[in-house]
């Protein structure tokens, strides 16, 4: 066999081989099953402010195709667009009230009905605060035929929390956050992508955040008792390094 002929032989061998390398993988990829029911993931994250569910969220919302329902920012949505929920939370709000746990309740259930992110299930953030909610929103999922699969608390003790807080920057436009001891940007109040500056919100000072993490132990107290009473609870210790919470979860979710 001449060098040409060889090279023809070497190159129809090598089309080969790639035509059966696609086959097989087209074949690979069928043979994944597709997310089932019994597949889906709907949790709930429970933590005082600043013990990572901010960061936690996003990375459960796309490892597991969920929606992240976090309750503070559909309420601000909904109020925005004007939705006839949005409507009576802000006529509540401007009175100075709380908004009903009928209201929260009912803006989950339309993002569950509307929203196709939510087709395979959820992340529920900053609700439900009390048992009553908690009550209502097993009421409003038992109604679709759902159940929650798991309720997650991210435990850190307060002094860490203060100290993780009080020194956290945040790039208003995107949400990034640094912070001035564990994360500093690479320019002081800097952001690290646009340039543009860094603030330190209001409310994150040692006096306020007393407050709200004495109320937070207050109100999750019974909650979690409430989950914990029907076998749902889990605890994480949230001290430790995102990536390690992050296996932590993992496993939860992926051993339910």
């Amino acid at each position: 066999m001449g060098a040409s002929e060889e090279l023809e032989h070497l190159k129809s061998l090598v089309a080969k081989l790639s035509d059966k390398i696609r086959e097989l993988e087209a074949a690979t990829k069928a043979a994944v099953p597709k997310p089932t029911p019994a597949q889906q993931l709907r949790t709930i994250l429970v933590g005082p402010p600043g013990a990572g569910k901010g960061t936690q969220a996003p990375r459960i919302r796309d490892e597991f195709c969920v929606c992240h329902l976090a309750t503070g920012d559909m309420l601000r949505e909904q109020v925005q667009q004007k939705t006839p929920l949005g409507l009576a939370a802000k006529s509540i709000i401007d009175a100075g009230g709380l908004v009903s746990d009928d209201i929260m309740v009912g803006m989950i259930k339309d993002q569950l009905e509307n929203n196709k992110e939510c087709k395979n299930g959820f992340v529920l953030d900053g609700f439900p605060r009390t048992v009553p909610q908690a009550q209502k929103l097993d009421g409003m999922l038992e109604a679709r035929k759902e159940k929650l699969d798991s309720v997650v608390q991210l435990q850190i003790d307060d002094q860490l929390l203060i100290s993780r807080i009080t020194g956290r920057l945040i790039h208003p436009a995107s949400g990034r956050t640094y912070h001035r001891e564990f994360h500093p940007p690479k320019k002081a109040m800097t952001d690290d992508v646009t340039g543009e500056p860094l603030i330190q919100r209001s409310d994150d000072n040692v006096e306020t955040l007393t407050k709200r993490l004495k109320t937070f132990h207050s109100t999750t107290g019974p909650v979690v008792d409430y989950y914990r009473a029907k076998g749902l609870w889990h605890g994480i210790d949230a001290a430790q390094s995102p990536a390690v919470v992050w296996d932590n979860l993992r496993k939860i979710f992926v051993g339910k």
